[in-house]
């Protein structure tokens, strides 16, 4: 199946109100142009130096998000077009990309990443850490970072219940920080789950943002950077 005839059936299935971004990782420029050619605007990468070789080649307007675990090191290199950052997994690296985005003058949009799954090898903060975070003096005093949602990744696994709940718990966190944290800021407004594996029941569970690779490009076309 073409690029095009993938995106016109995730046109099809998903409703209005949830966005896609094409994960764009270990894909040819090529591919993205292609997507890019039939409408899609939001593309993904996890891997800071791939981005950086594939954003100069590629329309101005596009609007990247960087899903992957972030170093602090690298926080400079994409904040000065980054569209958002989804992967927010510490105060530490919140307060870097604050930092950065202040010398440049820009506002960077960012999504805190929660732990739900039961694999240990996925980032991401529980909902206490979430807590401790916003309530911290320095969250408090950023000024060039905008918290917008939640993201997480489900368990990689067939039982599409386990899966189900894991999605659950996410939209709980993101319902209780928002009317905690956020309850008159409508930008507190994404909730981004659901994969190529798994999207379908995210959406049921209110995801606002999916991430699909696989399902949209087919396999992976070159080993990661």
């Amino acid at each position: 199946m073409s690029v095009r005839h993938n995106l016109a059936i995730f046109s099809a299935l998903l409703p209005p109100t949830v966005n896609l971004v094409a994960v764009s990782k270990n894909q040819p420029v090529s591919d993205i142009l292609e997507a890019y050619h039939y409408g899609q605007r939001r593309f993904g990468e996890n891997k800071v130096q791939e981005l950086l070789n594939k954003q100069p080649q590629l329309p101005e307007d596009i609007e990247w998000h960087f899903i992957g675990h972030l170093q602090t090191n690298k926080v400079k290199y994409i904040v000065p077009f980054i569209s958002m950052i989804e992967s927010i997994d510490s105060l530490k690296l919140l307060n870097e990309i604050n930092g950065e985005a202040a010398k440049i003058k820009r506002v960077v949009d960012c999504l805190l990443e929660m732990f739900i799954a039961t694999e240990e090898s996925k980032f991401g903060l529980d909902l206490e850490e979430a807590k401790a975070l916003f309530d911290s003096g320095e969250y408090r005093a950023m000024s060039n970072i905008r918290i917008r949602g939640l993201m997480g990744m489900a368990t990689f696994t067939d039982d599409e219940n386990r899966v189900r709940k894991e999605f659950q718990s996410l939209h709980h966190h993101f319902q209780l920080l928002k009317k905690e944290y956020f309850p008159d800021d409508p930008r507190f407004s994404e909730l981004s789950m659901g994969m190529s594996d798994d999207y379908m029941i995210a959406v049921e569970e209110g995801s606002t943002i999916v991430r699909i690779g696989t399902a949209l490009f087919g396999e992976r076309k070159y080993r990661s950077f």
